[in-house]
């Protein structure tokens, strides 16, 4: 029998519906490849429009290091390629959503997976990164959303700027920066909080520097990534009026994951004019 255990979470006081309490699976926390990641992302979406899968909250870490680019983009600095940090090549991976590259180091990225959210595109980010909001509050961090920026589509950062569906500290400072894929009534969503990021990396990949969050916590490194995790946690069993059951992968799933087709990154990027 398949090994259960519940997440002990409040009641939510205001669900996006309605609707009776439903159960969605939490995947426990995963440091892996960014091409592991994006095939389970990609796996799970299809697994729940299909039918086959509740909808799924996890969080995930990058290991090694990567530069994860947009399903669409195609123009990035060539020297993306030979990247070290810490003497280990950063990887350059695609990710099935679309946006401008993101650099996963000292990061900590959230994935939604589920159905049924209607309206425009900036409306349903706004919904689902309405738990975002409410568990950073809760560790005093307060955010709010951006405003679309001029010099969006010709920036390959997307922490170079911020957008209606992207999440900034009081200072303007970008702190989330999200992604979506839609599947008929499926959607995924998932997105980079920015926790650690080592600013000579960051240099280094995008030639100039960004200013970086201030966290009010004391904490760093895993106890950091606990903390936010058990409040975004209770944040989204509140806001999404789910009940959140704890379910490691299995073997079998792990077999269907990885026997997906790749996300490919062409050898050269095309000219950046």
């Amino acid at each position: 029998m398949m090994n259960r255990s519940r997440v002990s979470l409040p009641s939510s006081p205001s669900p996006i519906s309605p609707s009776s309490t439903q159960v969605w699976r939490f995947i426990p926390p995963l440091a892996a490849s960014g091409q592991v990641q994006m095939s389970l992302d990609h796996w799970l979406l299809e697994q729940h429009r299909l039918g086959k899968h509740p909808a799924v909250l996890r969080f995930y870490t990058w290991n090694p290091p990567a530069i994860s680019l947009g399903y669409h983009q195609h123009r990035w600095p060539e020297s993306w390629q030979h990247l070290r940090w810490n003497g280990d090549p950063v990887d350059l991976v695609r990710r099935p959503t679309g946006g401008r590259a993101v650099l996963h180091q000292g990061d900590l990225t959230y994935a939604v997976i589920t159905s049924g959210l209607l309206g425009s595109r900036s409306e349903v980010y706004q919904r689902v990164c309405e738990f975002l909001i409410q568990g950073w509050r809760s560790l005093g961090l307060d955010l709010s959303y951006g405003h679309s920026g001029s010099n969006y589509s010709h920036n390959p950062n997307c922490f170079g700027t911020a957008t209606l569906a992207d999440l900034v500290l009081s200072n303007g400072v970008k702190f989330i920066g999200s992604a979506q894929l839609r599947r008929g009534d499926a959607l995924l969503q998932h997105g980079s909080m920015r926790l650690e990021p080592d600013p000579d990396l960051l240099r280094q990949v995008f030639g100039e520097s960004l200013p970086l969050p201030k966290l009010s916590s004391n904490l760093q490194g895993d106890e950091l990534h606990e903390q936010a995790i058990v409040a975004l946690t209770a944040a989204a069993s509140q806001h999404f009026g789910a009940e959140l059951v704890t379910q490691p992968l299995l073997q079998a799933e792990w077999q269907s994951v990885l026997s997906q087709p790749l996300l490919q990154v062409a050898d050269k990027p095309r000219n950046q004019n």
